[in-house]
């Protein structure tokens, strides 16, 4: 007759969480949490504590009071009288623009830069590699000191336009002036404008979105065609030509609905000591734009040399004998498939961007870091609360670009099972 033997139950012992391979790795971790918790609330009971003695309590009440100081770059309507969270929020917009500018320019750069840096063209690769290695060791807030210095020092002012014989003159058939001040260029104007669409906090141009939504209508039935057109050819051998139908479905409705709002362009002109109308750039912004985007798009030429070698020599091979120019070669074959290595760190790199933004200060930018975490936190002794807001702003813009460019990464990369 068979017999089973039963493992003999242990019963638990305390012992066991420090002995026992099962339990001793939750114990660990269990003991670091309580450490980092007894760490935190010591910090939070010593800040308070700090605060009592100084007579200060933590509140954002401040938020709401009047900021009395003028922003020199305002995307919204702003005052001295408006409150310190319009100030914070005009700060957070100018930021937003610089960033978005700064990113498209590093990109276009590091892109040409890359690619350039594999030409077999010997002084093309060297020009490349001279501005990767001058940009990328030399830190960032020098290259926006030089902007700035070359926009305020090397330019004429504004009366350099002035008189029968001036000594400077206006580009672009006497549309745009390039001054010491900054760059006036000509600005869209409506003569039959559709109004503003009030949502509480600021105005947006109804005028601005109808023609976002026909660009983007447009994009939608291109896309469409070009689809069509894929499979007109997987049948008959044959793409249809679509050129001029792309052309007119992408600028035909916005040209239309232009003409109907009556668009024309409102020209600066000098009067009195300086431009008046048109779009004003000022030098501080230019600065920032110009060495943020510089500065990062070294770069970004290396990660995109790298994720072109990354690619193996034998998929060059197999394009040219199909009779592939180098040119498509590289904007069909290559590219595709460099962006699964290039897409990562250049998530990095658009972070960097939108953090070094808080350097504008140093040329008087007016951005987040200048309103929120600086005038603001100057005349109302709320440093913890701006600075922690500031904080807080920042991760989740970082968080918001990081989770884009991982949703993008993740429709290039290869499907595989």
């Amino acid at each position: 007759m068979a017999t089973t033997s039963e493992i003999p139950h242990k019963s638990f012992r305390l012992s066991m969480l420090l002995y026992d391979t099962r339990y001793r790795s939750i114990t660990i971790q269990i003991f670091f949490l309580m450490l980092l918790m007894l760490g935190a609330a010591w910090l939070v009971d010593n800040t308070i504590s700090n605060l009592q003695t100084l007579g200060k309590d933590f509140s954002f009440n401040y938020l709401f009071t009047t900021a009395g100081y003028d922003i020199n770059q305002r995307l919204i309507e702003y005052t001295s009288q408006s409150t310190h969270a319009r100030a914070a929020l005009v700060g957070f917009l100018n930021t937003i623009l610089l960033a978005v500018l700064a990113c498209v320019l590093a990109t276009v750069l590091g892109v040409i830069a890359g690619v350039l840096r594999l030409s077999k063209n010997w002084i093309v690769s060297r020009l490349m590699t001279i501005y990767v290695e001058v940009f990328r060791n030399i830190p960032t807030l020098l290259w926006i000191i030089i902007f700035g210095a070359i926009m305020t020092e090397s330019m004429p002012a504004p009366n350099a336009f002035r008189g029968d014989d001036p000594s400077a003159s206006m580009l672009f058939n006497e549309s745009v002036a390039i001054t010491n001040r900054g760059i006036y260029a000509p600005e869209p104007l409506f003569s039959r404008s559709l109004g503003n669409l009030d949502i509480g906090i600021f105005l947006i141009s109804i005028d601005l979105l109808a023609i976002i939504a026909l660009i983007v209508a447009g994009i939608y039935a291109n896309r469409k065609l070009m689809v069509h057109a894929t499979k007109v050819q997987n049948a008959t051998g044959v793409r249809p030509t679509t050129w001029w139908k792309t052309l007119a479905i992408l600028f035909g409705p916005a040209i239309v609905l232009l003409v109907a709002l009556g668009f024309h362009l409102g020209y600066p002109s000098l009067q009195g000591f300086n431009f008046q109308g048109g779009t004003h750039i000022r030098n501080s912004l230019i600065a920032m734009w110009l060495g943020l985007g510089i500065y990062t798009g070294a770069f970004i030429a290396e990660i995109v040399r790298s994720g072109i070698l990354a690619i193996s020599k034998g998929q060059s091979e197999a394009a040219f004998a199909l009779g592939l120019q180098p040119t498509l070669t590289t904007r069909l074959v290559i590219l595709p498939q460099a962006l699964r290595v290039i897409i990562p760190p250049l998530i990095s790199q658009y972070l960097n961007i939108t953090k070094n933004t808080s350097l504008a200060l140093a040329v008087g930018y007016m951005d987040m870091r200048s309103t929120l975490g600086g005038i603001s936190i100057n005349q109302t002794g709320r440093e913890l609360e701006g600075m922690m807001l500031m904080m807080l702003i920042y991760l989740l813009i970082s968080l918001t670009i990081s989770g884009l460019m991982n949703v993008y990464n993740s429709k290039i990369k290869l499907k595989e099972r």
